[in-house]
C-alpha cells in the first residue's frame, strides 16, 4: 500500500495553512479578553471550603460574567469571584459562588465522579499550552462532585480522572470551591512564565442560568480561540514522573449447567489474578499508559439485541484503559446537521483489541464438545500519548493479545485442542499538526495487525496482516463561520486464498454478486471474484463544505469507500461499496421565538449508490429540535424514500427491489430540573407493500432525594416485513436469479425491553449503581416465498405442495421444513427460523475511592437467556419463561491502589 496518492493533497493544505490572510482574518474579529493573574502562595491553604486564609485576599478575582441562556448577552444574574494561587507543585483555585437567597437558593446534586446531571456547577476549561486548541476541564459541585474531561488536548475525553482534591460549603451566601491541582496532573509548555488560555462556566440550576467569563454567542463558533488568560505563574521545578496503578481481583461464578452432558460446564468457578497500570511522563509532554494483564469485570455488559441484517452490530468501547485518551486517536470524522446509514471514515476501534476469538471450535468437523473463551486474552498494552507546543498531537497503542485454545471433545470421545484465536499484534499510530489557532488541521494515522496463524482452519478463515494508513484535515475560515472537512485512506489485507475468497464475498462487498457490474479502480483492480488472490485493497474519502455558524447553515457532503477498502481487522466498517452525497439547509433560532426558547430546522436530500451505479438509498429528510419557554424539549424527524434497489437483501444473489417508504419519529421531555422528569417518543414507518414498523418507549426519572436516582425506561416495538430474507442456496432452476435461489419470508416481530438504572451515593467518594435490562423479542415467519426477477418488486409465495413440515417438537412447533420448488428437481433443507429471545442482563457495582485514586470495587452480575421457536408473543408466557431460566451469577472483588513516584 503507498500513500503516494495522498501527497498533494497534504502540501496543498501546508501551503493553505501557511498564507497569512487566514491568521489576519482571524484575529480581525477577535474582541478584548478578560485576564486573570495567578499569585504565587506565601501562606497556608487549607482545603476546607472556607476561603479564610490571608493568601486568598491577595489575588484579585475573575468576575463579571455574562448570561448564555436564559438571556443572552445580559450580566449574569448571581455574582461569581474565582480566585488563583499557584506553589511550585499545584494550582489551587478559590471560587465564591453568591446567590440572593443564600444557601437556600443553592440546588446541588450527590452523585459519583463525572455522574452529575442535576443542581449547580462551577466549571474550568483550560488551554494549557495556549494554542487556543486544547480542552482540560475541571468541574465541582456545591456537594464536591467532580467532574473532569480533556487533558489539554481539543478531545473532551470524559475517562481521564487525574487526582485534584476540592472542598464545598453551602453558606449564608450561597456556596464556595476551594481545589487544589497538582501540575502533575496536567500538561503544559516547558516555559517558565506560563500563560493559559481559560474559560469559565457557572449553572444555576434554579434559575436554569447559564454563565460564562469570556463571552461569545451561541450562534458564534466559541472554544479556546475565545478564551479568556490565566497569566501571573512562573514554574520551576518538573512535575514528577511515574504513576502506578497495581491491582488484585478474584472472582467467583455459579451457573448451572445448560446441558449436565457437557463435560466443561461447571457448577462453580473461581478466578483470581493480579496486574497493572503504569503512567510515566515523558519529557514534558508525552505521557506513556501501558497495562499488564487487564482486568474489566467492572465493565458494565453490552444490551441485548436482535439483529437480522447482513451486517455486525456496534457497541461502544466502555473499557477504561481504551477510552481514555481516545479522541486522540478518532480519524476521518463525520460531521452532518443530519444523515443517517453511513459511519466515518474510521480506522480504529479498540474492541477488536481483546474481541471474542473469531473461528467457531465446531467448525473443525467432528467436535461433539468444546469449551472457547469468551474474549482473547490482552496480555499487555501501550500507550503513548501528547501535544507539543508546536501543535502536534500524537499518539501510538500498541498491544499484543494471547493465542486462545479451546478444549474439545470430538465424537469418537477424544480430548483434542483447537486454536480459535491466534497471537496478535496491533498498532496504531496517530499525528494531527493543528496551525493557525486551530483553523487548520492537518493529520495522518497508520494500522497495522499482524498475526501469526498455527492452526489451517482459521487460516482458511482469518487474515495474516492488515494494514491501512490515511490522511484527515479540516480548514475552518471566517471566524470558523466556514469549514471544509475531508479524508482520506487506503487499505490492504493479506492471507491464503480461501481467507481472501471470504472477504470478497462478505457482506460489505459481495463480489460473487452474479449481475455485479465490475468497475475499473485504477491501483486497486477490479472488483470481481477471484479465488486465487492473497490479498485485498482499496480506498476511501470523505469531503464537507459547510456553514457553521449564525442564523441560516448550510453544508455539502460526500463520502466513499471502493469495494475493495477493508479495515475490520482494526475497525468497523459495515460495508464498503458505496458512493454516499448529503446537504442540508439549517435555520437557526437561540433566542426565543413564540413558544420557543430555541429552534432547529433542516431539510435536505441524501442519495447513494455502489460502484455498480446501483442507486440503493435516496431520501428526503427533515428534522427539528429545540426547548418550549417551559424548558421542556422536543425532537422530531421525518424521511421519504422511493422505491430503490438492495444489493444486499439476498445475502450474495441478484440486486432486488424495495418498495417506496416513509419513516417519522417524535419524542417529548419534561424539565429535566424537576424531582419526576419524563420523556415519551414514539416512531412509525410503512413501505408501499404494506410493511410497517411501530414503536413506543417511556423514560422516567424519580429524584426522591439529591443522593439517589432511579430511571426506568420501558420500550416497545411491532414490525411486520413483507420479504425478510430466510436462507439461500444454489438451484439451477433459479435461472432468472442466476442459480441461486433466495428464500424470503413474512415476519411478524415483537420486542419488548426495559432499562432500569438506580444510583444510590453516601459520598462522592462512595455509591452503589445498580443496571437491569429485561428483554424479550419473537419473530414468526410465514408465507415463504422468492422474488421472481432481479431488480423488480415482483415476487411470489411457495404453494403448500412446494414446501412442507419436515419435523416437530413435542408441542407440535416446526423444527425444520423442506422446499421443492416447482420446475425443479432441487429439494433443500432448513431450520426453522422462528424465534423467541429471552434475555435478563444486570450487574450492581459498588464503588468506593478509598483515598485519591484508588478504588475498590465489588460487582454482582446476573445473565438469563434462552432461545425457543414458538414465534408467539405472550407477555405472560415471556415473563414466567425468563425467570424460569437459571441465572448465571458472578461475584467480582477488586482493589487498585494509587501510587506516585
Amino acid at each position: 500500500m503507498t500513500l503516494a496518492p495522498f501527497r498533494a493533497v497534504l502540501l496543498a493544505l501546508a501551503a493553505f495553512a501557511a498564507a497569512s490572510p487566514l491568521r489576519a482574518q482571524t484575529k480581525q474579529h477577535e474582541l478584548p479578553s478578560p485576564t486573570v493573574l495567578a499569585v504565587e502562595r506565601r501562606g497556608a491553604v487549607v482545603l476546607d471550603g472556607a476561603l479564610d486564609e490571608p493568601a486568598w485576599s491577595e489575588a484579585r478575582p475573575a468576575a463579571g460574567f455574562t448570561q448564555q441562556d436564559p438571556h443572552e448577552g445580559q450580566p449574569a444574574t448571581e455574582r461569581t469571584e474565582v480566585r488563583f494561587l499557584y506553589d511550585a507543585d499545584a494550582l489551587y483555585i478559590g471560587a465564591r459562588m453568591y446567590d440572593t437567597l443564600g444557601g437556600r437558593g443553592v440546588r446541588t446534586e450527590l452523585a459519583r465522579r463525572d455522574q452529575q446531571q442535576d443542581g449547580d456547577w462551577l466549571r474550568f476549561v483550560l488551554d494549557t499550552y495556549h494554542d487556543h486548541l486544547g480542552r482540560t476541564i475541571i468541574q465541582v459541585d456545591p456537594s464536591g462532585v467532580k467532574f473532569d474531561a480533556g487533558q489539554a488536548s481539543p478531545f473532551a475525553d470524559p475517562a481521564w480522572d487525574p487526582v485534584w482534591e476540592v472542598a464545598t460549603r453551602i453558606d449564608s451566601l450561597g456556596w464556595t470551591a476551594e481545589l487544589r491541582i497538582p501540575f502533575s496532573q496536567l500538561r503544559f509548555s516547558r516555559a517558565r512564565e506560563q500563560t493559559w488560555g481559560m474559560q469559565i462556566w457557572r449553572y444555576e440550576q434554579r434559575l436554569n442560568e447559564t454563565s460564562m467569563w469570556s463571552f461569545w454567542k451561541k450562534d458564534e463558533t466559541g472554544g479556546p480561540s475565545r478564551f479568556g488568560h490565566l497569566e501571573g505563574m512562573r514554574l520551576t521545578r518538573a512535575a514528577q514522573k511515574v504513576e502506578l496503578l497495581p491491582y488484585v481481583v478474584g472472582s467467583a461464578r455459579r451457573a448451572l449447567p445448560a446441558d449436565p452432558a457437557n463435560p466443561y460446564t461447571r457448577l462453580t468457578t473461581t478466578d483470581s489474578r493480579v496486574g497493572g497500570d503504569v503512567k510515566a511522563l515523558l519529557g514534558s509532554n508525552l505521557t506513556l499508559d501501558a497495562t499488564f494483564n487487564p482486568d474489566f469485570g467492572q465493565v458494565e455488559a453490552d444490551p441485548a439485541t436482535v439483529n437480522l441484517t447482513a451486517y455486525e452490530t456496534f457497541f461502544q468501547e466502555k473499557r477504561p484503559f481504551f477510552v481514555a485518551g481516545s479522541g486522540l486517536f478518532d480519524f476521518g470524522g463525520l460531521s452532518c446537521f443530519i444523515c443517517d446509514n453511513i459511519s466515518s471514515l474510521d480506522l480504529f476501534y479498540s474492541r477488536r483489541i481483546g474481541r471474542a476469538p473469531q473461528f467457531d471450535a465446531y467448525d473443525a468437523g467432528g467436535v461433539a464438545w468444546a469449551d472457547p473463551p469468551i474474549n482473547s486474552t490482552i496480555l499487555g498494552a501501550a500507550k503513548v500519548t501528547g501535544r507539543t507546543a508546536g501543535g502536534y498531537s500524537l499518539g501510538v497503542i500498541e498491544a499484543l493479545t494471547r493465542r486462545e485454545v479451546a478444549p474439545l471433545t470430538d465424537t469418537l470421545g477424544r480430548q483434542l485442542r483447537q486454536e480459535v484465536e491466534p497471537l496478535a499484534n496491533y498498532f496504531v499510530s496517530r499525528v494531527k499538526r493543528d496551525m493557525r489557532g486551530g483553523n487548520v488541521t492537518v493529520g495522518g494515522m497508520v494500522t497495522s495487525v499482524e498475526r501469526r496463524i498455527t492452526s489451517a482452519p482459521v487460516a482458511d478463515q482469518l487474515t495474516t496482516s492488515a494494514r491501512s494508513g490515511g490522511l484527515d484535515w479540516n480548514v475552518a475560515w471566517d471566524k470558523r463561520t466556514y469549514s471544509l472537512q475531508g479524508s482520506l485512506a487506503a487499505s490492504r489485507v493479506g492471507g491464503d486464498e480461501l481467507a481472501i475468497a471470504r472477504l470478497q464475498n462478505a457482506s460489505s462487498r459481495y463480489y460473487g454478486r452474479p449481475d455485479r457490474r465490475p468497475a475499473r479502480l485504477g491501483l486497486f483492480g477490479r472488483d470481481v471474484l477471484d479465488s486465487s488472490r492473497t490479498s485485498l485493497s482499496g480506498a476511501g474519502g470523505y469531503l464537507r463544505l459547510a456553514k457553521e455558524s449564525g442564523a441560516w447553515l448550510w453544508e455539502v457532503e460526500s463520502s466513499t469507500r471502493t469495494p475493495g477498502f477493508e479495515v475490520n481487522d482494526i475497525a468497523f466498517m459495515r460495508r464498503a461499496d458505496f458512493i454516499w452525497l448529503n446537504a442540508n439547509l439549517v435555520r437557526l433560532w437561540t433566542n426565543p421565538v413564540g413558544i420557543f426558547r430555541n429552534a432547529f430546522v433542516a431539510v435536505g436530500p441524501q442519495r447513494e449508490q455502489n460502484f455498480g451505479g446501483d442507486v440503493i438509498d435516496a431520501e428526503l429528510h427533515a428534522f427539528a429540535q429545540g426547548q418550549f419557554l417551559n424548558y421542556w424539549n422536543w425532537v422530531v424527524f421525518e424521511q421519504l424514500k422511493p422505491s430503490l434497489l438492495d444489493d444486499a437483501a439476498t445475502r450474495g444473489g441478484a440486486v432486488v427491489r424495495v418498495p417506496s417508504s416513509s419513516f417519522a419519529q417524535a419524542n417529548l421531555s419534561t424539565d429535566s430540573r424537576m424531582r419526576v422528569v419524563f420523556g415519551v417518543g414514539g416512531q412509525l414507518a410503512s413501505t408501499a407493500e404494506g410493511g410497517y414498523s411501530r414503536g413506543a418507549n417511556l423514560s422516567v426519572t424519580l429524584k426522591p432525594a439529591s443522593s439517589v436516582r432511579l430511571t426506568v425506561g420501558p420500550s416497545f416495538s411491532s414490525d411486520f416485513v413483507p420479504a425478510q430474507f430466510v436462507t439461500t442456496y444454489a438451484d439451477s432452476g433459479a435461472r432468472a436469479m442466476y442459480g441461486r435461489r433466495a428464500v424470503f419470508a413474512e415476519l411478524r416481530q415483537r420486542t419488548l425491553s426495559m432499562e432500569t438504572r438506580a444510583a444510590v451515593t453516601f459520598t462522592p467518594a462512595l455509591s452503589v449503581e445498580a443496571y437491569a435490562q429485561p428483554f424479550v423479542a419473537t419473530g414468526h415467519y410465514s408465507r415463504f416465498g422468492e422474488y421472481l426477477r432481479p431488480r423488480a418488486l415482483d415476487r411470489r409465495a411457495f404453494a403448500p405442495a412446494e414446501i412442507s413440515v419436515v419435523e416437530t417438537d413435542a408441542r407440535g412447533v416446526p423444527l425444520d421444513y423442506q422446499l421443492t420448488p416447482a420446475g425443479t428437481g432441487v429439494t433443500h433443507l432448513f431450520g426453522n427460523p422462528d424465534f423467541n429471545v429471552r434475555s435478563l442482563i444486570g450487574n450492581a457495582v459498588l464503588r468506593w475511592e478509598y483515598r485519591p485514586g484508588s478504588t475498590f470495587f465489588v460487582v454482582w452480575s446476573q445473565t438469563r437467556s434462552a432461545f425457543d421457536r414458538t414465534g408467539r408473543f405472550d407477555f405472560t408466557t415471556e415473563r414466567q419463561a425468563l425467570f424460569r431460566q437459571h441465572p448465571d451469577n458472578t461475584l467480582l472483588v477488586k482493589m487498585n491502589w494509587w501510587l506516585s513516584l
